[in-house]
């Protein structure tokens, strides 16, 4: 399967489900959320509930903690996979991959490759776009219409560009959005992209967390997400 070039301005979510589905065949070290039924074998149905109308999730990252209020109203779609997501667990331990000083920070693909193609089928339909991605808004990433799964980015300047694209923001950061400035971006893009040396999405999906500690051991990452009290 032929990948798409990921430039500065655009982010891709790689489908690449030929290499993962190779991987999900034969892996044999899935790690301990590869053994989390709700991850490699997500429930369709309860994916379906709708999300509180309003909620915080308390990330704590290699480099300090942060808090997302998400707001149903905004993108009711993306703010149900959103909810689902931090309450099964999906972003512990997951790599901070695609860091861009003054442009975002992304995040989203799982370390465990079998969880990474559980969830690359099951994707969302698009929200219309209620908010603009000013700084500190947390938007869910996208490879063209209707295919949103887990990544998602924080906008860390004005990417008003970005609305008339289809990105449309579920929730914000509203406190330690210093830590989210502080993310490791020294990689810079990846996928093969001439002005950066960071990761290929596509092998993030098929490797895991194996192929960012080997290659890329200063990403930093999220310890745990957690539904704030």
């Amino acid at each position: 399967m032929s990948l798409p070039f990921a430039p500065r301005r655009t982010l891709f979510r790689l489908a690449a489900t030929v290499a993962i589905a190779a991987v999900a065949a034969c892996a044999a070290d899935d790690g301990a959320a590869g053994g989390a039924n709700g991850l490699v074998n997500p429930d369709t149905a309860a994916l379906a509930t709708p999300a509180p109308d309003s909620f915080k999730v308390a990330f704590e990252t290699s480099k300090g903690n942060f808090v997302v209020q998400a707001h149903r109203d905004w993108a009711p779609r993306g703010v149900d996979r959103f909810y689902h997501l931090v309450q099964l667990g999906y972003f512990d331990e997951t790599r901070f991959f695609r860091v861009i000083s003054g442009f975002m920070a992304q995040f989203g693909l799982h370390g465990t490759p079998r969880v990474n193609a559980a969830w690359e089928p099951l994707r969302i339909a698009d929200d219309p776009v209620k908010q603009t991605n000013r700084r500190g808004m947390v938007t869910f990433a996208t490879s063209g219409p209707n295919t949103r799964t887990t990544q998602l980015f924080i906008n860390y300047g004005n990417n008003a560009n970005l609305d008339a694209m289809g990105f449309a923001p579920i929730g914000e950061v509203v406190e330690g959005m210093a830590v989210v400035d502080s993310l490791y971006a020294d990689y810079g893009e990846g996928d093969g992209a001439p002005d950066g040396r960071g990761p290929y999405q596509a092998r993030i999906a098929a490797e895991g967390n194996a192929y960012l500690a080997r290659d890329f051991p200063r990403l930093d990452f999220i310890r745990r997400a957690r539904i704030a009290p």
